[in-house]
């Protein structure tokens, strides 16, 4: 009995050595810095950037178990890092399902789902074992202990005014603002009232499509790759009533297309590249570009291969100004993907990377401020708030 009960022990040991262990291990295999050499950073740009109000559209740090409070070794994104990047606002996404065997070109919505082996891996509560509305809510109650435990120093988005206080308060101080996102919205488990609830708990932005086709659309990289679904219809609608901004990232072009065509606020593509300087599948094109433009979105330009093809700065730096020359510079953002199962050549903590390239590209310093947040602020601004229910006929 003696030698039973130190075996068990053993196991229990090993059990709680591989609990603690492998969510590190499986995380520094996703999400790396390539180790190259940076570009050097000139006085100007170290001037200009620490004046800047930087905003990122898309990080998938909520996905992985570590403290977004404190410094890390690993992955891209914590708050010692937001803060030495003087980033002011900073867009977590919530990933819910990544398909077995992951890829650009085709991927099935009945595939395996790695996200579950991962939620398990992590020890997450049971209930986000099998229910992707949970595994977003959970990354939003993560978001939700880290702001209450950061006296202050990280808070929550979720309304114009809450961004007004912002801006106000890093006048004087240099609080962080975080706002939740969605990245597919297959997390509504095919209830439209589930908006509500994810709503609820703190979404103000989310893109309808991730790897796979879903119930509201086709994805660029699933079987189909079809348009909006009345369902998606719906959703949209909601969302722009809600005071939710409408993502098209990883959208299908039928999708693409379908959201331009009725959106009635301004679009973002939160994360990625343009074709012109990266031809990847999920790249804009030049009249996807323009559509996003006229809607008065931005388009997010990401730091990672399939996004920019060289994860140099200064590619990151091009596809901006592809797009500024086309359409104009109030419509490029940034939209890292930083913490998304990426190489990158720099981490949050060194944004100035961007700064440099982009002057080393043209960019004045008023064109800078814009791309780096100025633009993305003016449509979470105009995004947030509700829109008005129409007056009925009899009142008119």
């Amino acid at each position: 009995m003696r030698k039973l009960g130190w075996a068990l022990a053993i196991v229990v040991i090993l059990v709680a050595a591989a609990a603690l262990m492998l969510p590190g291990y499986i995380e520094r295999g996703q999400n790396q810095i390539d180790g190259n050499r940076l570009i050097p950073v000139s006085p100007q740009a170290k001037q200009l950037h620490a004046s800047l109000t930087i905003v990122d559209l898309h990080a998938d740090t909520l996905l992985w178990k570590r403290s977004l409070l404190d410094g890390s070794d690993r992955g891209h994104i914590d708050l010692p890092r937001l803060q030495q990047g003087n980033v002011a606002l900073q867009v977590f996404s919530s990933v819910t399902k990544s398909p077995k065997g992951l890829n650009y070109d085709r991927n099935s919505a009945d595939a395996a789902d790695d996200i579950t082996l991962l939620s398990i891996a992590q020890a997450q509560p049971v209930r986000t074992w099998n229910s992707l509305l949970q595994r977003s809510l959970w990354q939003a109650q993560k978001l939700d202990r880290a702001v209450a435990a950061s006296n202050g120093q990280l808070r929550s988005v979720g309304n114009d005014a809450d961004l007004d206080a912002l801006l106000a308060d890093r006048v004087r101080a240099k609080p962080i603002a975080a706002m939740l996102s969605i990245e597919g919205l297959h997390d509504l488990e095919g209830k439209a009232e589930n908006l509500d609830k994810l709503y609820a708990a703190g979404f103000r932005m989310a893109g309808l499509t991730h790897f796979f086709d879903n119930q509201l659309a086709g994805s660029m990289h699933g079987e189909k790759k079809g348009g909006l679904t009345p369902f998606g219809r719906r959703i949209v609608r909601a969302m722009e009533a809600k005071g939710m901004i409408v993502d098209i990232a990883h959208c299908s072009h039928k999708c693409v297309a379908d959201i331009l065509g009725m959106a009635r606020r301004p679009v973002v593509s939160s994360h990625g590249g343009v074709q012109a300087t990266c031809k990847v599948n999920r790249n804009l094109t030049d009249e996807e570009i323009r559509g996003v433009a006229r809607t008065g979105g931005v388009i997010g330009i990401g730091y990672w291969d399939a996004a920019v093809c060289d994860i140099s700065p200064r590619s990151i730096a091009k596809a901006m100004r592809y797009v500024r020359d086309l359409v104009g510079v109030s419509y490029v953002a940034l939209g890292s993907d930083f913490d998304g199962s990426t190489t990158t050549r720099f981490d949050v903590a060194h944004l100035d990377q961007v700064t440099q390239a982009l002057l080393d590209e043209g960019f004045t310093p008023d064109e800078i401020r814009a791309v780096m947040g100025g633009n993305a602020l003016r449509v979470l601004r105009a995004g947030l708030v509700p829109m008005p229910a129409p007056v009925p006929l009899a009142a008119r």
